[in-house]
């Protein structure tokens, strides 16, 4: 069974027009983009204080990568999928088994992201 629950989202992108392109994506799915970080300080930040279900995290975020934002959210539990436009080959031991979407962003894939990430997992 998927979990159609509406998932409260941070955005982690550097592209403003691409952020809000996902953001729109995102809602009209049914969920709410609680926050948006175009900086690793930032995005630190708010996957630290934040009360959000799920993270997508831009792998290269003004030239640093994302990893710290996703070594946070893992010690919070909090699922995430990394973005980038190459896809997931490249990424480094120890995050290649996350998903990852493929940018341009389409809906579908962006909707069978969320939904595997939380297809084993109880509703929030």
């Amino acid at each position: 069974m998927t979990d159609q629950t509406p998932k409260r989202v941070l955005i982690v992108e550097d592209e403003v027009l691409l952020a809000m392109y996902l953001e729109d994506l995102l809602t009209g799915l049914g969920h709410e983009v609680v926050g948006q970080a175009t900086r690793i300080d930032a995005a630190i930040k708010l996957a630290r204080e934040s009360d959000i279900d799920f993270a997508i995290l831009d792998i290269n975020v003004a030239g640093t990568k994302s990893f710290p934002v996703a070594d946070i959210l893992r010690q919070r539990s909090i699922p995430f999928a990394f973005a980038s436009g190459y896809g997931a080959e490249g990424f480094p031991d120890g995050y290649r088994d996350e998903p990852a979407l493929r940018k341009p962003y389409a809906q579908e894939d962006l909707q069978r992201t969320i939904a595997r990430v939380f297809a084993d997992r109880p509703p929030v």
